[in-house]
């Protein structure tokens, strides 16, 4: 008997609106094991589709196709197959990017990431974890990889009864891989680096951000100094700060290895930021990208409170004419309610400030319409006018 998901009538609304995933509340009625794809129907035995099932996440639901269309192995694959075509399209002048991202390539829970000759997956649910075999074998007959590791360590998992754990699973992957965005060269850690390696997802900010750069430039929260090493060619001066020594240990050792000059500062950035300021101290560019501040929607009185903060004194140090990146990638921080903080951080500091872009995550991890939660990350680049 093939395994079966009834959904109330409220579930079924939220799917004809569009969003691909059904909470355990809206679930009237399940016939299905762990990691099932089963057939979704409504209250009145209509076949709206084929979901991924999950019997511990409170997203019970995540649909993989509507209406009468099957979902088996060869449409995973397909959909494998178009993701990577679509990413080939965009012709990125990076050796790292996104190949699969999740919802947004119909392909629920799933991640693929590429550095070099070596791909990262990660599978964060039951049902996409069960297909790793399928997704292996998909990605080893399009791209030829010399080896795929499973970054499959995130929280998320837990929530799935999944174990967190990294793994090897086709030929090798070496301890560091080296990859290019545009001029900027790194070396990855793909076993414990943040994410699958990098913050791949800022990569098109990093560009844009290069257009306006000059003069004095503080990157703030840089980790492997992304932004750093992208900018510091058009600087006067670059210092960069993170609270974590190893991750300055990495921006120095980049810094030398792509011929700019780096001031790499180990600091807690609110402190530092503070402390600049005291010594009065001014900058012509400077960028904020900090980590995510609300995990949770309980946390995102503390997150706004954390993001004024930053921008405030950004802004003060901020010589008028001078270029502020500011981002989020919190998603339970709105752009809106993201342009509403730091509006209300410019009033603070005194400061006229003007939009010149709002930009979001890089093309290759694509935002998909009606899911909210596709987009994640919020970069405004702004002008200090006076």
């Amino acid at each position: 008997m093939q395994p079966t998901v009834t959904l109330s009538h409220r579930g079924e609304q939220r799917l004809l609106g569009g969003h691909p995933w059904i909470y355990r509340s809206d679930v009237a009625d399940a016939s299905a094991s762990a990691g099932d794809i089963v057939v979704v129907r409504n209250a009145k035995g209509r076949v709206l589709g084929s979901a991924f099932f999950s019997d511990r996440s409170q997203i019970a639901v995540r649909m993989l196709t509507h209406g009468e269309q099957v979902a088996n192995e060869a449409v995973i694959a397909s959909r494998i197959d178009a993701a990577i075509a679509f990413r080939e399209s965009l012709a990125i002048d990076a050796t790292a990017y996104r190949l699969v991202h999740g919802e947004a390539d119909l392909l629920p829970a799933l991640v693929v990431d590429r550095y070099g000759d070596y791909l990262v997956v990660q599978a964060l649910t039951q049902g996409m974890d069960r297909l790793t075999p399928v997704i292996v074998r998909a990605l080893e007959d399009r791209l030829r990889p010399k080896g795929i590791l499973a970054r499959n360590d995130p929280k998320t998992r837990a929530l799935e009864g999944l174990p967190q754990e990294v793994t090897l699973l086709q030929g090798e992957v070496p301890e560091a891989v080296s990859v290019r965005e545009g001029n900027v060269e790194y070396d990855v850690d793909l076993r414990h680096g943040q994410k699958t390696g990098l913050f791949l997802d800022q990569r098109e900010n990093r560009e844009a951000a290069a257009r306006y750069a000059r003069g004095r430039v503080l990157d703030c929260f840089s980790y492997n100094g992304g932004f750093a090493m992208t900018l510091a060619p058009m600087a006067q001066e670059t210092i960069a700060f993170d609270i974590s020594e190893d991750a300055i240990a990495r921006v120095r050792a980049n810094a030398l290895r792509n011929g700019v000059t780096v001031d790499a500062r180990v600091g807690n950035v609110f402190d530092e930021l503070r402390g600049l300021d005291r010594l009065k101290e001014r900058f012509d560019t400077i960028v904020l990208d900090p980590p995510a501040f609300a995990k949770s929607k309980t946390a995102v009185e503390k997150a706004v409170s954390g993001y004024k903060e930053i921008n405030l004194r950004a802004l003060k140090l901020l010589n008028p004419g001078g270029f502020l990146v500011t981002c989020s990638c919190s998603y339970n921080i709105s752009e809106g309610l993201f342009a509403q903080i730091v509006h209300e951080a410019a009033l603070d500091a005194g400061a006229h400030v003007t939009v010149v872009e709002k930009r979001m995550q890089g093309r290759d991890h694509p935002v998909m319409l009606g899911v909210p939660e596709t987009y994640y990350l919020k970069c405004f680049i702004l002008r200090k006018v006076g």
